[in-house]
């Protein structure tokens, strides 16, 4: 049992590219506020090249913790996509821009800044962003 979820681009879904599969935090506050964080650490995107979806699994591994079963990168193929969750967001940039495989309710459990600064505090105290930078960025989205 878990919250399960697999993040790719459209081409990459069609064409059997590169995702990343969560089996924890995939509900839609959650994975839309890991991709907001990622876009305002200012990271390039997985659209853009392997540095995205680094910095993406980098950014989930830190949040899930050290088990070594929380996150997995592989071909869209081999990950759990007709899960029974919340199966594939397809992004584009840092947006979510499409879905498959989800015919149920959404999770609305988390509030973005509250997610937002969980997600900070799990990374390397060095790279954290701040509640404070990170309350910014939220109020200057909103107006």
């Amino acid at each position: 049992m878990g919250n399960r979820a697999v993040i790719t681009t459209r081409e990459n879904f069609e064409n059997h590219g590169v995702g990343v599969y969560l089996h924890w935090n995939g509900g839609m506050d959650s994975v839309r506020a890991f991709l907001k964080y990622c876009e305002l650490r200012n990271f390039r995107s997985p659209s853009e090249d392997s540095y995205g979806w680094a910095r993406l699994a980098q950014v989930l591994c830190n949040f899930m913790g050290g088990d070594g079963l929380s996150v997995g990168v592989d071909v869209v193929s081999n990950l759990d996509c007709d899960n029974y969750d919340n199966g594939v967001y397809i992004i584009d940039g840092w947006d979510i821009v499409g879905r498959e495989y989800h015919t149920g309710a959404e999770q609305d459990e988390y509030g973005l800044d509250e997610m937002l600064v969980a997600i900070d505090t799990t990374q390397p105290e060095n790279q954290q962003m701040g509640k404070d930078n990170i309350n910014k960025y939220i109020q200057a989205d909103t107006e």
